[in-house]
């Protein structure tokens, strides 16, 4: 009896399935017309389309070798993982890197190192390193600003992130103590969980505007007198993914609490102008950050995209004639690429990080402003090794985006621009998002933070410096091909940074302008790594 009413179900099976492939074929052949590959190829050509839907997962972990896959090879995302489960990170039996490859990086150590003393903050918490800067220190801003870590989270912003995600990453931000970027969507309830916040204003001003779209000083003053832990605005002029280029949130994204959050009417598209309405010059966009300065008290910068250097030379001469300008500058690499863009500007328009930083930091030491401009470094570098390249090049500290959402569990699927990311952190969809444990992840980004910190400081003292701001272009170099020649980054890029004025650890974190409130009063959790 059972033995019938199973051959029942397997024949009912085959039946069913035979007659699903004979609807998709009658489909295919007779009634769509827009796909010639499943017109020809009923069937197959579903395989085809599916396969290439899921190819960068594929890629991943079948195709590509550890070290040559982009935008982040699969060692690279390894370190980042291991890192954030607090797992074992390192690599036996020698590195796998082809170290005559062009531009491999060479970080040259002492002979004998920098020991800390018994004493030393670093050895009983390694995962804090303080800014060597105050940001707004030269302008005398009335609320002057030391970030507690040299590495921050860089803008990415709620809508482009899900909830569930900004809120692991400001969670984990506290933990860590560093600063978290809120991205140009504006200031939500999910970036205000106990950490230090840097307000970013793009050229639609939201969260910062009337309905009409204007910006408003009035209520950019009310959202900083109600948050204590804004510390800092930065006004974004372009980004590494799409710099000179707009964008939108379509209507069907726009709900209420976006609408609330951006000031945008509920259920319309909201666009994003190319460029600001509230200055078109560079006196202007001096005056106007000048202006937010004085009514808010908060240092004010800058995050840019580097093209043409001419209004950059324009800028550093105004500044030296006038002593006004912003407090930081925030140099955003090409290769950078949480925004979704059209392919032709995310991989042609506008300098990848090492050809920015270089020119636009050579431009303000021409004008001997280098030591009063807090510089902000941005573009793949939440690796130890790209992070000290960026310190010995002039960064005063490291923003990371990408490496954050992989330490919380991106996968690289490059399905942010879909609203479909599978883990849940680039996508409004309730059900992906489910996924998130916000306890976890956030946890995940301390880890990963703290493993970063711990190998940038423990680097900088194999190099005979107690901070990174200490090292300099001749300690690291680049590898030349195959001709056993390397070149310093000095000769490489044609210039040395300017010495950085430090007095020592604990003077910085004695600051009274110190950032990183919560870390600092919590019980430190300084991992076993």
């Amino acid at each position: 009896m059972q033995t019938n009413y199973l051959l029942e179900i397997i024949s009912s099976f085959w039946f069913w399935l035979v007659f699903l492939l004979v609807a998709v074929i009658i489909r295919d052949v007779f009634i769509q017309k827009s796909h010639t590959i499943t017109h020809n190829f009923p069937i197959v050509g579903h395989i085809r389309y599916w396969i290439e839907r899921i190819g960068p997962e594929i890629r991943q972990y079948i195709v590509a070798n550890n070290r040559e896959e982009l935008p982040f090879n699969r060692q690279e995302r390894s370190w980042i993982y291991a890192s954030s489960k607090n797992e074992n990170n390192l690599q036996g039996f020698g590195s796998d890197q082809d170290f005559n490859s062009p531009g491999y990086i060479f970080i040259k150590n002492a002979m004998m190192g920098y020991n800390p003393p018994k004493d030393h903050p670093f050895r009983s918490n390694p995962g804090v390193i303080p800014a060597a800067k105050i940001i707004g220190a030269y302008h005398e801003r009335k609320r002057p600003f030391r970030p507690y870590s040299v590495v921050n989270i860089s803008g990415m912003s709620y809508g482009s992130l899900s909830a569930k995600a900004v809120e692991s990453l400001n969670k984990g931000a506290f933990l860590a103590g560093c600063f978290h970027n809120t991205g140009e969507g504006s200031l939500s309830p999910y970036h205000q969980m106990g950490a230090d916040i840097v307000l970013n204003i793009g050229t639609a001003y939201f969260g910062v505007r009337d309905l009409d779209g204007k910006f408003s000083m009035e209520k950019l003053v009310e959202k900083v007198q109600a948050n204590p832990r804004l510390r800092a605005i930065e006004l974004k002029l372009s980004q590494g993914a799409k710099p000179g280029k707009g964008g939108m949130l379509p209507a069907a994204k726009v709900n209420k609490e976006i609408a609330d959050i951006r000031h945008i009417p509920i259920g319309k598209d909201a666009f994003s102008p190319a460029f600001h309405s509230e200055f078109s010059n560079i006196p202007e966009m001096v005056d106007f950050i000048e202006k937010m300065a004085e009514a808010t008290g908060l240092p004010v910068g800058i995050k840019s995209a580097i093209g043409k250097l001419e209004q950059w030379e324009e800028l550093a001469l105004y500044m030296k004639k006038t002593g006004k300008g912003p407090d930081f500058i925030t140099i955003d690499g090409g290769e950078g690429g949480t925004g979704a863009a059209p392919h032709a500007f995310a991989d042609h328009v506008s300098m990848p990080f090492t050809f920015a930083f270089a020119k636009v930091y050579q431009i303000f030491q021409r004008q001997e402003l280098t030591e009063h401009i807090f510089f902000i470094a941005s573009g793949k570098l939440g690796f130890p090794e790209k992070a000290l390249m960026a310190f010995a090049m002039g960064a005063d500290s490291v923003n990371i985006a990408r490496e954050a959402m992989m330490s919380i569990g991106c996968i690289q699927a490059q399905k942010c621009h879909t609203n479909h990311c599978p883990t849940g952190i680039a996508t409004s969809n309730k059900w992906l998002q489910a996924g998130i444990d916000v306890t976890l992840k956030s946890e995940r980004y301390y880890l990963y933070h703290y493993t970063l910190i711990k190998e940038i400081g423990e680097i900088t003292h194999a190099c005979g410096y107690e901070h990174p701001c200490q090292l300099t272009m001749d300690d690291i170099e680049f590898s030349m091909g195959d001709n056993n020649r390397t070149i310093a980054l000095s000769k490489s890029l044609g210039y040395h940074k300017d010495p950085v004025k430090y007095g020592s650890f604990h003077d910085l974190l004695t600051c009274s302008h110190l950032g990183g409130e919560g870390a600092r009063k919590r019980l430190t959790f300084a991992p076993q790594v």
